[in-house]
């Protein structure tokens, strides 16, 4: 039996791949390389290269495989794109993974493991936010995850399928043993910027936003290592391999950081002073948002081990270094 990783050659689905690898599992990797590497996906996985929106190629992989599991990442992620291209996102995102599901449930696979986003609550009414807080997304991002939600919601009901969606909050960091990381040259990531700001691939930054109700005026977000993500993901695997309900779940650390402190960690971690432009607000972006994660810690006895944002940028900054070595190759 395997597991389908969608989107994993890219950044949070190649770390997925690893810790499946490490725990004995069989995996495919199905991704179209928008954004992914084919480097970035281990010789011990097999790796197709299609769309999971393609129901053709969906059809190929679950009748060449006996796929058990799905673990979905495949999907776009910025935010202020979101709101100037909303139908990319309601297509990449949403329809897509409608099609993944209807595969999905054609092949009478068990298992569904989705990546959401904290983005489904908008701005919260209070921190740290649970997980019956009220959803108002405020970007057509956040919606297009949510919808998904809704439709996981509604197959399993349907349907002999379980599913978690977890709900990430700022992903950052990379594998501590150096095998992969955040390797998109124009991604949009704070703690990746930063840490190239840093290593002088970027002439400067910018901050965007310095007059949110904030003690410094710079958002607030909950940041969680990677490593300690994709170990959620494991545990919710083994959850609903033993039978377990579905879950949806947070996953922070509860403690929040801005903007200007995030920047202020990296410079002292490299010991590069580098400029930073201070910019307007973007849309869509929430003003604080800190996790609750009570539910996954009680529902999958999950107990992180990275919960510290100077852990987080040295292992960032580390790949990163790395990665322009490989690069100058």
């Amino acid at each position: 039996m395997s597991v389908l990783v969608t989107g994993g050659a890219g950044y949070i689905g190649s770390h997925m791949v690893w810790r499946l690898l490490d725990g004995g599992e069989d995996v495919v990797v199905l991704d179209r390389l928008s954004t992914g590497f084919e480097w970035a996906v281990p010789r011990e996985a097999e790796l197709v290269i299609g769309d999971a929106g393609d129901p053709e190629c969906l059809a190929r992989v679950f009748a060449a495989h006996a796929i058990e599991a799905v673990i979905h990442f495949a999907g776009s992620i910025v935010v202020p794109e979101s709101v100037t291209d909303p139908l990319g996102y309601y297509l990449n995102n949403t329809a897509k993974t409608r099609t993944l599901l209807e595969a999905c449930v054609k092949a009478g696979m068990a298992n569904f493991i989705f990546s959401s986003t904290a983005a489904v609550y908008g701005t919260p009414a209070s921190v740290p936010v649970r997980e019956d807080a009220a959803l108002r997304p405020e970007s057509p991002y956040g919606m297009s995850k949510l919808m998904i939600e809704y439709m996981l919601h509604d197959v399993a009901a349907a349907h002999p399928m379980r599913y978690s969606a977890l709900r990430y909050f700022n992903v950052a960091g990379a594998d501590p043993a150096g095998r992969t990381g955040q390797s998109t040259e124009n991604a949009t990531h704070l703690i990746k910027v930063a840490t190239q700001a840093a290593l002088s691939k970027r002439p400067s930054m910018d901050v965007y936003g310095t007059d949110y109700p904030t003690a410094d005026g710079t958002c607030i977000r909950d940041y969680i290592h990677v490593t300690d993500l994709v170990e959620a993901h494991y545990l919710a695997l083994a959850h609903l391999r033993e039978g377990g309900n579905n879950l949806v779940a947070n996953c922070g650390y509860g403690r929040g950081y801005s903007v200007l402190e995030v920047v202020e960690a990296v410079k002292s971690a490299s010991g590069h002073d580098f400029p930073v432009h201070l910019a307007d607000r973007r849309p869509g972006d929430a003003v604080t948002i800190v996790a609750d994660s009570s539910r996954l810690k009680e529902a999958l006895q999950w107990a992180p081990r990275y919960d510290d944002l100077n852990r987080i940028v040295s292992d960032a900054l580390a790949w990163e270094a790395a990665l322009q070595r490989r690069n100058a190759k």
